[in-house]
Formats: structure tokens, C-alpha cells, sequence
């Protein structure tokens, strides 16, 4: 009943949203430090008040390798764990992504040069409850500064920075509660999420009160952050569904600094907006509530095929997209694989409430003999049953490292892309896979492939449910593609890496008409994002933005109605699209 609710209110605020895009503030641009306009101390003073003491000015983490605030002992320690992902995500300001930190003090730099913010956020509330989002909110939104929102900057597409920003900081709200939930649509298990928490906090937390929680493959991944309100894959989306999927209602913050709850008898627009339809655009998410479901034991298996004659090696790689149709019919089945120029691994497959090892293997023995006629030998083979997802995922998923140092880009493959068009597709796969750079080593691709039609999960997945992008339902897996990055890498080097990835994407766009990309493995840059990250949904979610935040204090780039709010300038502010021409 719910769910017809939100459709009608969607459909009402699709009639006036051009005309409520319009109602700009006056101002042209956000304020820089410098400007005239640009808060004082004591405007500031008063803001850290305000959150109890936990406004915290944004520093570089390079800035050690500078002068004159060189220290040589941490700088040595920041150089080490430069290409790690926790000093990122343990930081109120700094972001993984090379592009988005646009050199701003890296280590290798120094000690001579400047060492400037850059892109970063000058400020950032610890947000720790609802009130110091309410205080940030508010602040921004009347010194008419640029609002950013990070968890734990896992991010390509800048949503987590910005400059002259000052920064909502949600990595601290770590409440894991579950609960006995109940609705029109659903009665069951929930866990209640506050919007710092981990995919690494999660899952224990959920096995030890016999649950399984959907989050990333990532386990430092923010469950509530652009992971759910992007979509979000997870190993479990073959049984469950996506991320988005399990929303029964969100905690947030809107632009007008009201603290109030979306789900489908409250905010219904909004609600539906949040399912799929992008993060850190329509409000601030302190917490969501998702569907909690029955743990049980979970099946892995793995592979490696390296590549020693280049014929046969993509013969195999065409033989596995080709199978990825066969295990797409078996409920719960999903499988992660890396492909390079030298190897292709199967990184793990996950079968839930497997009994046995063959109930995990079997499904592989097809392609296994295919192998056995292409000649070629597997030179890993591993399976194995876990007692519970948690130690399924401590086994198989966590034990896979990341890297900050790299530009990614993606495709949704669909299943008539591998069933008509498989040759091209693998002729692209190949020469994404051969491009390398000899200082860096060559480029990689990464694909998840679940089922997540509504025929699979139900009625949170048929159309118009929520706000994930539909080429989802059709898709047979979401690949992406990264080039490793040198720590040292320069600016003109980054810049000319993220035009090969746009170029590439073009390259999947065309042998797959009609799909998308998953918006959190994508560029911010490509032309082609309203269709690509939001498809057919983009004209309702535009309305539910012009109607949730006006004036535009949510921003991002390819993020619904960005085009038509804010541009950014030479110095890096945001200003009317208006105020440029």
C-alpha cells in the first residue's frame, strides 16, 4: 500500500519540479576562505559550541612532509601507509580517491612546495548524534558555504570533498540494534544501522544474534553511506537482493535542518529517493533500517587459470561469461572474478545453506570440463564450508586487499550482452586487461555476478519499487576496471588515466545498448550519466530533489539535478551555472 503512496507523491512533484529548480537563492556562489562573506572565528567558535567541541579543522594527511611543518619520522610513516585504506577512512577530511585529493600535499612531494587543502573540506562536525547534523546543516546552509558529507570516502565520484566545504563527518555512528520490525509491507527481523557502521562491524555483530546483514564485498565499505543509497552489491545479493532492497526506513537530516524519518508512510518520496537514487544529495542519513535475515552455513570455492598462451586464456575467459548463464538460475549463487592480461582468478563464490562442498562445486564442473577441451589447467583450485556467513566472509571476502592509488570505471553486463554479443565483449575485456603502464603494472577488471531480478528477490525489485537504476534487473554482473596508480603519481598522469577509463566505458556502452554502470564504481566526468547511473528514473528523482532541497544545498557531481544547481570554478567553488556564461 505503501509502495502505491510513494508512486503518487512521486508523480505529483514530477508536474512542478522544473519550475520549483528555478527558486535559486540569490547568491551566485558559495564563499572560499578569503571572501568577505566567508564565516568568522567566532562565527565558527560558536558553531564548535554548538556540537559540543567536536568541530575539527581539516588538515592534510601529507602536510608532515612539508615544510615548515616537516617532521621526517611521520612523514616516513605516512609514506608507508600511503596506498592503505585506513588512515583514509579514519579521518574527518582526507578521501581515497587520487583524483579527488588532485595532489593536494602528497608525501612524494615534499619537503619543498605548497601543501593546500586543495579539494579537501575545510572544516568537519564528528557528528555523533542528530543535533550536530541539525547545527551543520543549519551553518552551512546560512553562510552560504558548500555542505559535504563523509563516512568513509570510498568514493569516486567527489562526494566526500570539496573545497572551502564544511564537512558532515558520520564514520563515528557505530549503533548496530536489531529489532522485531513491522509494516504493511514487512514483518520480521531489522537491524537498525547508524551511518558510520562497517561492513567489518557488521557482520560478528549480526552472526552473533543469528542473523545475516547485507554489505559490501569491501569490508571497510559504509553500510549506509553511497554503498545502500547508491544500490549496493554484496555477496549475499544472489539470495537477498540489493542493498537498496533492504530499506524499510531511514533516520535523516533534510536540507531545511529538520531531523524526521523517510519510509513508505512517512517522506515516501524521499524514501524511495534514498533506495538507489544516489548518496549526499536529497539529506543526511544518520541511520537506515534494513531487513535482518536467518543465518545459517555458506559454501566458498575459488580458482586461479593463469594465462601461458593468450588464445586459450581468452577461450576460457568467454567460456566463463558464458556459464555465468547457467549459474545465474541457481538461488543464491554468486561468484567474484579478476581478469588480467596474466590470470584469471575466481576470487570466491558464495552459496548460502550449502550442506556439502559438491553443493558449491558441482555447479563449476561444466566449465571445468570445457577448460579440459580448451587445454587448460587450473593452477588453484579451493572449497570449503563455513559455519556462518561472518565466517564464510572472514574466509573468502575479507582476506582480499585494497588499494587507494587507483581511477576505476565500470559496466552493468547484461544477459543478452554475453548471449548475443560475446565475442565483442570479450575483444573489449582484452584490450582493457593489455593496457598497462610499465612503472605501474597493467590494468585490472573486476565483475560480481548475482541474480537480482524480482522473479529472484520479490517485490522490493520490481520496477518502480525503489530507485535503483533498472539496468540492475537485467544486468548478469556489474564489472569495473582500475589502473593501479603510482604513490607518485602526477597530475597530468591521474588526468590521463581517468580520460582512458571514460574512453573504455564507451568502448562496454557499445557492445551493451541499453544498460548502465553502478554510480559507486564509475567517473564522475562521463557525458553519459543521468542515463548510465540513474536511467529512467532520473525525471522522478529530479522532482524529489527540487522538492526536498531547493536551494541546492546538497551537491555533487553526476548527481541528479548537479547540472543545473552548481558548477565549480577555476578556484574550486561552487557557483550558479548562471554565474559562469
Amino acid at each position: 500500500m505503501e509502495q502505491k503512496t510513494s508512486k503518487v507523491v512521486v508523480s505529483a512533484l514530477l508536474a512542478g519540479a522544473f519550475g520549483a529548480v528555478a527558486c535559486h537563492a540569490s547568491r551566485t556562489c558559495r564563499y572560499l576562505p578569503g571572501d568577505a562573506g566567508w564565516p568568522s572565528q567566532a562565527a565558527w567558535h560558536q558553531l564548535n559550541n554548538t556540537v559540543g567541541g567536536r568541530l575539527i579543522a581539516g588538515t592534510p594527511l601529507g602536510r608532515p612532509c612539508f615544510e615548515p611543518d616537516l617532521n621526517a619520522a611521520e612523514c616516513a610513516a605516512i609514506k608507508a601507509e600511503w596506498t592503505d585504506l585506513h588512515p583514509f577512512i579514519a579521518d574527518p577530511v582526507n578521501v581515497m580517491s587520487p583524483y579527488w585529493m588532485n595532489n593536494s600535499c602528497d608525501p612524494f612531494y615534499g619537503p619543498s612546495g605548497t601543501c593546500k587543502l586543495g579539494s579537501l573540506a575545510v572544516y568537519a562536525i564528528n557528528v555523533t548524534n542528530a543535533q550536530d547534523a541539525v547545527a551543520g546543516v543549519r551553518f552551512a546552509s546560512a553562510n552560504n558555504i558548500r555542505l559535504t558529507i563523509k563516512n568513509t570516502g570510498h568514493d569516486y565520484l567527489g562526494r566526500s570533498s570539496g573545497a572551502g566545504s564544511l564537512a558532515l563527518w558520520t564514520h563515528n555512528l557505530k549503533d548496530i540494534t536489531f529489532l522485531d520490525y513491522r509494516s504493511a509491507d514487512y514483518t520480521g527481523p531489522a537491524a537498525r544501522l547508524g551511518a558510520g557502521v562497517e561492513g567489518t562491524d557488521l557482520g560478528p555483530v549480526a552472526a552473533a544474534h543469528g542473523y545475516r546483514v547485507l554489505g559490501g564485498s569491501c569490508p571497510t565499505v559504509g553500510v549506509a553511506g553511497g554503498f545502500t543509497q547508491g544500490g549496493g552489491h554484496s555477496p549475499l545479493s544472489a539470495k537477498y537482493g540489493l542493498g537498496a532492497d533492504q530499506v524499510l526506513e531511514w533516520e535523516v537530516v533534510t536540507a531545511d535542518g529538520v531531523h524526521t524519518t523517510a519510509s513508505a508512510s512517512q517522506n515516501p518520496a524521499l524514501y524511495w529517493a534514498l533506495r538507489g537514487g544516489g548518496a549526499g544529495n536529497y539529506a543526511v542519513v544518520l541511520s537506515m533500517t534494513v531487513k535482518a535475515h536467518p543465518d545459517g552455513p555458506a559454501a566458498g570455492a575459488g580458482f586461479l587459470i593463469v594465462n601461458d598462451d593468450d588464445d586459450k586464456f581468452w577461450a576460457a575467459v568467454a567460456a566463463w561469461l558464458k556459464h555465468l548463464l547457467v549459474l545465474d538460475t541457481l538461488d543464491g549463487y554468486m561468484t567474484a572474478f579478476t581478469i588480467t592480461a596474466l590470470d584469471f582468478a575466481l576470487d570466491f563464490a558464495l552459496l548460502p545453506d550449502a550442506a556439502s562442498v559438491d553443493d558449491i562445486t558441482a555447479p563449476l564442473a561444466p566449465f571445468f570440463a570445457e577448460l579440459d577441451e580448451l587445454k587448460v589447467t587450473l593452477a588453484q583450485s579451493r572449497a570449503s564450508v563455513s559455519a556462518n556467513y561472518a565466517d564464510w566472509y572472514e574466509t573468502w571476502a575479507a582476506p582480499i586487499t585494497y588499494s587507494t592509488n587507483n581511477s576505476i570505471g565500470g559496466r552493468l553486463i547484461s544477459r543478452s550482452a554475453v548471449q548475443d554479443r560475446l565475442p565483442a565483449l570479450v575483444a573489449v575485456f582484452r584490450d582493457i586487461a593489455e593496457y598497462s603502464a610499465a612503472e605501474v603494472g597493467g590494468s585490472a577488471l573486476k565483475g560480481l555476478a548475482f541474480n537480482v531480478t524480482s522473479a529472484r528477490v520479490g517485490s522490493a525489485a520490481l520496477p518502480g519499487a525503489d530507485a535503483v537504476l533498472p539496468a540492475w534487473r537485467d544486468a548478469l554482473f556489474t564489472l569495473n576496471f582500475l589502473i593501479p596508480l603510482a604513490e607518485d603519481a602526477d597530475w597530468e598522469t591521474i588526468n590521463s588515466g581517468q580520460a582512458w577509463i571514460n574512453d573504455k566505458q564507451d568502448e562496454l556502452r557499445a557492445v551493451t545498448p541499453g544498460g548502465g554502470t553502478y554510480m559507486n564504481q564509475a567517473t564522475w566526468d562521463n557525458p553519459n550519466w543521468k542515463e548510465d547511473y540513474f536511467g529512467s528514473n532520473y525525471k522522478a528523482l529530479f522532482a524529489i530533489k527540487a522538492a526536498y532541497d531547493p536551494e541546492d544545498l546538497f551537491w555533487a557531481d553526476a548527481a541528479v539535478g548537479s547540472d543545473v544547481a552548481w558548477v565549480r570554478a577555476a578556484d574550486g567553488r561552487l557557483c550558479r551555472p548562471e554565474a559562469n556564461t
